[in-house]
């Protein structure tokens, strides 16, 4: 834990990290607290892309947070900064929500479900057979396909829910393509993380609930590893894999309890 709090700066997946659908999880507030009163650098990056930064903001302001803007980085930016690298001006047909489709546009990238350069899905209420059919018939035509992340579900105030990968896999399976991910563990977005924190990795660590996403990239790029059992991976689920993370905390309020136990102690 020692090694923990001498960190610069901290990215902190949100969904099972900060809070379940609109319930704040404990020890958050405290955690926030001491971050901003340790001259920590921070940022939430999340994997889901429904949301824009904005929303993401007023959203923690309902649960009584007040975090700035600029402060978030989700996988819908991830995937618009992407694109716009490789095909600039390109089109899309989009399966998600505003939080992508906003991305996009900001970078130029139009909506097109007639004969787009790629197929883009991400996390969407609205996912049907429709949706899948047309974009399985748009990937057969040349469309390449994009997941805006890796997550398979998450978590949600009444269980687990099926994530962008899941709603992937009929379209894959029907084309027999592979969709390319943008969101973590995809060192892009990682990289992206650290130079808007302004922070050398060794420098930092990465807080997440999930061994797949969160822990394995914050591995393959060269930060400390926090896994939190506030989400949806349990003790027991990381044995399941061949790499853990450095530190297993019931979730980030841990940390703030041992800074100022550490504090208490020093007095």
């Amino acid at each position: 834990m020692e090694k923990l709090l001498k960190k610069k700066g901290f990215i902190c997946d949100m969904d099972g990290v900060i809070y379940h659908g609109n319930r704040l999880l404990p020890g958050v507030k405290e955690f926030l607290q001491w971050l901003r009163d340790n001259d920590k650098r921070y940022l939430f990056l999340t994997n889901s892309g429904q949301c824009t930064p904005k929303e993401l903001q007023q959203r923690l302001g309902r649960m009584g947070l007040e975090v700035e803007e600029s402060h978030f980085y989700t996988s819908a930016l991830a995937t618009a900064h992407f694109l716009d690298s490789q095909a600039p001006g390109c089109s899309a047909f989009v399966l998600g929500e505003h939080g992508i489709l906003n991305a996009l546009y900001e970078v130029g990238i139009t909506y097109n479900d007639v004969n787009p350069d790629y197929v883009i899905v991400g996390e969407s209420t609205g996912y049907n057979l429709e949706m899948i059919t047309k974009a399985v018939r748009l990937v057969n035509a040349g469309a390449k396909l994009i997941g805006t992340n890796y997550d398979l579900t998450g978590p949600t105030e009444n269980g687990i829910a099926p994530a962008c990968r899941a709603l992937l896999a009929p379209i894959e399976l029907a084309t027999g393509k592979k969709a390319y991910y943008v969101g973590k563990p995809n060192p892009l977005m990682m990289r992206t993380g650290l130079k808007m924190l302004g922070v050398h990795s060794e420098e930092a660590a990465i807080i997440g609930d999930r061994m797949d996403t969160d822990i394995v990239a914050g591995i393959e790029t060269g930060l400390d590893t926090v896994l939190v059992l506030s989400g949806v991976t349990s003790r027991e689920d990381c044995l399941e894999f061949p790499y853990r993370p450095r530190v297993i905390l019931n979730g980030v309020g841990d940390i703030a309890a041992a800074a100022n136990s550490r504090k208490a102690e020093s007095l």
